[in-house]
């Protein structure tokens, strides 16, 4: 049976129903909404990194339960832990080229990269910037050799640690920004200063300089005092949620 042709699993999630699905080799997941955001095709949140059974999770009840409320979709797949690889940038192509059609999503996702899903959403963005309305990032890995580091990542990628810092412009979101910067896509990252697994000045700080020096749009909402954790600071954070409704 082919994958189009898959009955998803259907279950609860947020208050609305999710049907859970395969995608190029990867678990897809979409959560629908009840109420629509109008005529046309359905606006939606592409959420990263997505864990089946792990991420999303209670965390994010409280933004995506309004997101859901305005008419938005909540969306992702499980590619493991690929550090944004190719191979799992070509099951997040084949995800979206699912999903897309088969749920009546609008052809522009607003990207939600949560920590290491930056490195996966960011790569495939760089290669899909006609597919991507805009990003809203929490304390988000904008750079491989901050975090993981190239030590660990390189076999992810099927090189040895020397072989991908060769050849790491391919492969590092603040390295590869050129093209969001030109089709105009505005982001939002929230982080904190006393994030010491995933460096505010490596990562968000950075990706900020090089996106605006680029030409582009991003505004950085920096957190007095918090790290990688699970807070209302990043969690229950208005500006995200209205930086994400303003965009439909």
């Amino acid at each position: 049976m082919t994958e189009e042709a898959t009955k998803p699993v259907e279950s609860r999630q947020f208050g609305a129903k999710r049907l859970d699905f395969p995608a190029g080799g990867g678990k897809g997941f979409v959560i629908l909404p009840e109420t629509s955001a109008g005529d046309g095709p359905m606006p939606w949140i592409w959420y990263a990194p997505t864990l089946i059974g792990q991420h999303p999770d209670e965390s994010h009840a409280w933004m995506f339960r309004q997101l859901l409320d305005k008419g938005f979709a909540i969306a992702g797949v499980d590619v493991g832990e690929s550090f944004g690889n190719p191979e799992g940038r070509r099951t997040y192509t084949a995800f979206y080229e699912l999903a897309v059609p088969r749920y009546g999503l609008v052809a522009k996702a607003c990207f939600m990269p949560q920590s290491r899903g930056g490195l996966m959403l960011y790569n495939w963005a760089a290669e899909n910037p006609q597919r991507v309305q805009c990003i809203a990032g929490i304390y988000t890995v904008c750079d491989l050799s901050s975090w993981p580091g190239l030590e660990k990542a390189c076999s992810a990628y099927a090189m040895s640690e020397d072989e991908l810092l060769a050849c790491l412009a391919q492969h590092n979101p603040v390295e590869r920004l050129a093209p969001l910067a030109a089709a105009g896509i505005p982001i939002l990252h929230v982080h904190g200063d006393a994030d010491t697994v995933v460096p505010i000045e490596r990562n968000s700080g950075e990706l900020a300089r090089r996106y605006k020096a680029l030409g582009g749009s991003m505004r950085l909402i920096v957190v007095p005092g918090k790290g990688h954790e699970v807070c209302d600071e990043f969690f229950r954070r208005p500006e995200v949620v209205d930086f994400l409704l303003s965009q439909r």
